[in-house]
């Protein structure tokens, strides 16, 4: 049941948003915000900087000093071949250890039995440089039997040798040095487009968010900072700011206009009710006339309380007790059933009075309006269950429903359709004010027809915080 409850709230919101004419179609790119958005184009781009700059590095730094190692390799053995063959033996054991202590180079007899790797990375442009320059028969390895180094192959007198040396004394491609220089640029520029992306995006979450303040009413709120440096977003800011006031105006003259007329219709009113139940004498017609004024006067509290602009001021309220203050005077109505299911020590942030009103407008409505074609008796249900911060409460009939095209509209006021639960005689104000208030408190309002038949309100409010 409690899932049941929120999957049924999930999806008449979701109908709501794709009924609602104000919202832009198609306007979710894989569903990323507007930072991430702007954030993952700039990496791309600076990415693709960084790959282009590192192509262009081979080409130009990489490749020639690759070129470079492998001719100064191949110069130092030559000439440590020449020098060798032409000393004595003693001059040669005194060369080679000069060259072994002094240089780094060394000089080893190569044997059958050697076991060697295949030179991989850099070592590949400089391996094939030194074949064309030292003979194809030249082996460059960087491991000989176990032992790492840089190892070329090569003959003297018709033996075969290693020449053996570091190859990071010649700074090939500055070592690790610029794979190291190369992930903080990486680093520095996702930093770097993180950074603009947020800087870009905050005016517009700021207007967004003063956008939905003047959705729900809240002008005050709504007002953007005129002072940025940036004109573009100063004059957007501005225009704004302007645009809220006069919609603060119009609304307070709206509603100003509707309770001054509200107000003054009901002197007439009052003289038409006391006339009447004086100068008619048929009692019938009078009964008739005195429950037409009373639905005048009905509708000129519905207009009244549609025009209230303030805020709800929103406080812990014990659900317990709303639900059974308004379900009280329906349980002896011989035509009501209503069956109230409720969590336990259920507190929700609303205002007591206004809660008490949308549950005992929604509980009229059902009894209404959902009464069973057959047993002529409206079977309501009330639930209500807790998840997370949230409150769900659900009021539901087992009557016809509603034409899924109209559901949309029944919130919007003065809209009354045209299927038997909404051939009523008010002014089609009852759920434009339910949904009001409730967003005035912080919560949501969604109306759904059940899968088994009737229709369902469906209420989402904040959850008291726990003492």
């Amino acid at each position: 049941m409690s899932q049941t409850i929120i999957t049924d709230f999930e999806k008449s919101e979701q109908a709501a948003l794709e009924d609602d004419e104000d919202l832009p179609r198609g306007f979710s790119w894989s569903g990323l915000s507007l930072f991430w958005r702007t954030f993952i184009m700039l990496s791309l781009l600076l990415l693709g900087s960084i790959l282009a700059w590192l192509q262009t590095l081979r080409a130009f730094e990489l490749e020639p000093r690759s070129i470079q190692t492998a001719r100064q390799i191949a110069s130092q053995v030559n000439l440590s071949r020449a020098a060798l063959i032409n000393a004595d033996a003693i001059a040669r054991l005194s060369l080679l250890k000069t060259m072994a202590q002094e240089e780094g180079l060394r000089i080893l007899p190569r044997e059958a039995a050697d076991q060697t790797k295949e030179p991989e990375g850099d070592i590949q442009d400089i391996s094939r440089e030194l074949r064309q320059r030292l003979g194809a028969q030249t082996l460059v390895t960087r491991e000989v039997n176990g032992k790492k180094g840089f190892w070329i192959s090569f003959e003297m007198d018709g033996d075969p040798y290693w020449f053996l040396t570091d190859l990071e004394r010649f700074n090939v491609a500055a070592g690790k040095t610029w794979i190291i220089w190369l992930l903080l640029a990486a680093g520095m520029s996702l930093a770097g487009a993180a950074l603009i992306a947020r800087l870009v995006n905050r005016p517009l979450k700021e207007l967004s968010f003063a956008a939905s303040r003047v959705r729900d009413g809240d002008f005050n709120a709504s007002r953007l900072d005129e002072s940025v440096h940036t004109s573009e977003i100063r004059e957007v800011n501005i225009g704004f700011n302007r645009m809220a006031q006069r919609l603060a105006k119009l609304d307070q003259d709206r509603a100003l206009m509707l309770a001054g007329i509200s107000h003054d219709l009901r002197t007439p009113l009052a003289r038409l009710r006391l006339e009447a139940e004086m100068s008619v004498a048929d009692l019938d017609a009078r009964a008739h006339m005195a429950a037409d004024i009373a639905q005048l006067d009905a509708i000129i509290d519905k207009f009244l309380e549609y025009a209230r602009p303030e805020r709800v001021a929103a406080g812990p309220v014990p659900l317990q007790e709303i639900v059974e203050t308004c379900v009280f005077p329906l349980r002896d109505q011989p035509d009501t059933r209503i069956h109230v299911q409720l969590e336990r020590d259920l507190h929700v942030m609303a205002d007591a009075v206004e809660l008490g009103r949308i549950l005992t407008n929604l509980l009229e409505n059902a009894r209404k309006y959902g009464k069973s074609a057959e047993s002529g008796i409206a079977d309501i249900e009330l639930v209500a269950i807790s998840r997370d911060k949230w409150i769900y409460i659900k009021v539901r009939d087992h009557g016809l429903g509603v034409a899924p095209d109209q559901l949309a509209n029944l919130t919007k006021p003065f809209f009354r359709g045209e299927a038997a639960r909404t051939a009523a005689n008010g002014a089609g104000l009852g759920l434009a004010i339910v949904d009001k208030t409730i967003r005035r408190m912080g919560g949501a309002f969604a109306l759904t027809n059940s899968a088994t038949g009737g229709l369902s309100a469906n209420i989402k409010l904040h959850r008291a915080p726990a003492d």
